[in-house]
């Protein structure tokens, strides 16, 4: 079985999948500060609670846009698991050209929503990831990455309103009754949600100008379940998106992580 793991700036998804199949996930809030030992106990509990055990890990692969977490998942993979994990970082053969003026700039877990999306779809497709920052990441119709968008995240946009306009209550997010609010809490929910799904078409509709129309424009990330269905031009939502690209990438590395005894 193979774990993956996207380490994001708020949540870790977690998957294990055997064979293609995603058999179990799990999300958790990120820590900066969190030990291997907080990863391996907690990763241990989430697979005893499911009836699974550290010994049914072959191979871990993971992506991280947190540096002080590298280590960690190294010891922790290393002392609880056995296994030698494959970072998606540069080097790492994705079966996908990068064509950014940086590749290195491209984050790993972009670089994971391409593949996943380049395997399902094809080319050209778009992939909206509604996570801290909100990023677009468009495929060519040459199957390579052809560039991208990064705007503020739904999260951060709504805690500046709430933390700047004193007299505005923080409300929860959700699909709103109707556009129009009856109450300021509505009124609020209203324009987070409809306001942004309005930003998504727009920028959606301009690449589309530009690059041709996607085949596919996919949805996945912690808010895409709430910003997406107001989307006229998101086609799908896909929770596991990033953790598809990530197993795709580790089976096209081909690499046998078995290593020492576990912990």
């Amino acid at each position: 079985m193979i774990l993956a793991i996207d380490v994001g700036n708020s949540n870790v998804a977690l998957g294990v999948f055997e064979g293609d199949d995603l058999s179990q996930n799990w999300r958790l809030s990120t820590t900066s500060q969190a030990t291997s030992d907080d990863l391996g106990i907690a990763i241990r509990t989430l697979l005893g609670y499911n009836g699974m055990n550290f010994e049914r890990i072959d191979a871990v692969v993971y992506a991280t846009v947190v540096p002080p977490l590298v280590r960690s998942i190294e010891d922790m993979c290393d002392r609880y698991l056995g296994v030698r994990p494959l970072k998606v970082g540069p080097g790492t053969k994705t079966g996908i050209n990068i064509k950014y003026q940086n590749p290195r700039e491209v984050g790993p877990d972009r670089i994971a929503n391409a593949v996943a999306a380049q395997h399902l779809f094809g080319g050209p497709s778009l992939v909206v990831d509604f996570g801290t920052a909100t990023t677009f990441d468009v495929i060519s119709s040459e199957g390579d990455y052809a560039g991208g968008v990064i705007l503020p995240g739904v999260g951060i946009s709504s805690e500046a309103l709430f933390e700047r306009a004193a007299r505005l209550p923080r409300v929860d997010l959700y699909r709103p009754e109707s556009t129009v609010g009856k109450n300021t809490a509505d009124s609020i929910r209203s324009g987070i949600v409809n306001g942004y799904a309005g930003s998504v078409d727009a920028i959606v509709a301009k690449i589309a100008r530009e690059c041709g129309s996607p085949r596919r424009v996919v949805a996945t990330g912690g808010w895409a379940g709430v910003i997406a269905p107001e989307c006229e031009l998101v086609d799908e939502v896909d929770p596991y998106l990033t953790l598809e690209g990530l197993r795709i990438i580790y089976q096209r590395n081909q690499v046998d992580q078995r290593g020492g005894a576990h912990g």
